[in-house]
């Protein structure tokens, strides 16, 4: 197996989800997968690991990793090759510049005491008048 099709060493980590949070564990998921993408932590080509075995690893159900993998494939953040696993995908610079400015709304609507579905009712109203 080349360096680009082993599954990420570092993956997940001592990362685990927060069951008390009101963010859904899948979406924890994606948001880690995609924080890392970006950061580079997770390279392009890297595989992740395989849905039962990351499930296991986190205490989380299947389905959990798998609504996480086939949202981030939707985004174009991995790519899935059945049974070659589930890869990360090339990241650019724009990408990388809108999740910055993701990450400093998030913070600011966290600061003035928005929930996480307040602050996404914002971005969608947003969205929706450009």
């Amino acid at each position: 197996m080349s360096p680009a099709e082993t599954v990420g060493a570092n993956f997940p980590g001592n990362w685990k989800p927060n069951t008390g949070s009101s963010v859904p564990l899948f979406e924890q998921l994606r948001l880690n997968i995609i924080e890392r993408a970006d950061a580079g932590t997770l390279a392009a080509g890297t595989r992740l690991p395989a849905v039962r075995n990351l499930a296991a690893e986190l205490g989380v159900a299947p389905h959990t990793v798998a609504r996480a993998y086939k949202e981030l494939e939707a985004a174009g953040v991995v790519a899935t090759r059945g049974r070659n696993g589930t890869v990360v995908c090339a990241r650019d610079d724009a990408w990388g510049s809108l999740t910055a400015s993701a990450a400093e709304f998030a913070a600011a609507a966290k600061a003035r005491g928005a929930s996480f579905a307040e602050a996404v009712q914002l971005l969608a109203a947003a969205y929706d008048r450009q």
